[in-house]
């Protein structure tokens, strides 16, 4: 009986350790910071040089950046359900928004930040960091919204081209159960703080 529960032989399990850009991309701050410094700099760098009164050096330098900034999400977003993505995109905007203007705080100080052609102020700093949280935020929701619908379209063409529909059906069903039970539960909880 007791060779049942203490057997002779154990199992030995190895550890293993993601890859350093893996590990890197499943931290939420981690990746807010690899992309709000970076961004800051590029920022600082694309209005110190090149030409900007030609629509094509504002424009391609604008482009850099932007999909430097959705590249870096995606990046740690494809790591996760659709579903933590709800909590997760904003988060990453409020950290990669935070960043950024720290880092603007700081180019400013040492007379490094610029705006238009001079350089930024202490004065100029608030506005611009309100500025930057609001474009920050409204365009990485706006780009997760559009990517959320993408990624659930293909996983659904793809169980079907796989000739899985029977699996599309269950994650259909239960999708709708849990919402069920998700307002079943809600009302429940409305109906006994009504009560009291």
């Amino acid at each position: 009986m007791s060779a049942e529960f203490f057997p002779r032989k154990s199992v030995a399990w190895t550890l293993e350790h993601p890859q350093p850009l893996k590990h890197a991309s499943l931290s939420l701050p981690y990746m807010a910071l690899l992309t709000g410094v970076p961004l800051r700099l590029w920022r600082a760098y694309v209005l110190t040089h090149g030409a900007p009164d030609s629509w094509v050096w504002v424009g391609g330098t604008f482009l850099i950046g932007l999909v430097f900034l959705y590249l870096m999400l995606t990046i740690h977003l494809g790591n996760y359900t659709l579903r933590t993505w709800i909590w997760r995109a904003p988060a990453f905007a409020l950290l990669e928004a935070g960043t950024e203007i720290l880092m603007s705080l700081a180019l400013t100080t040492f007379g490094l930040e610029p705006l238009g052609a001079d350089r930024a102020e202490l004065s100029d700093w608030l506005p611009e960091s309100v500025r930057t949280l609001i474009w920050r935020l409204v365009g990485i929701i706006l780009f997760v919204m559009v990517l959320a619908v993408v990624v659930a379209i293909i996983r659904r063409l793809l169980l079907v081209a796989e000739q899985r529909t029977s699996m599309a059906g269950r994650i259909q069903r239960a999708t709708m159960e849990q919402e069920v039970v998700h307002d079943t539960a809600t009302d429940s909880t409305n109906v006994k703080g009504d009560g009291a």
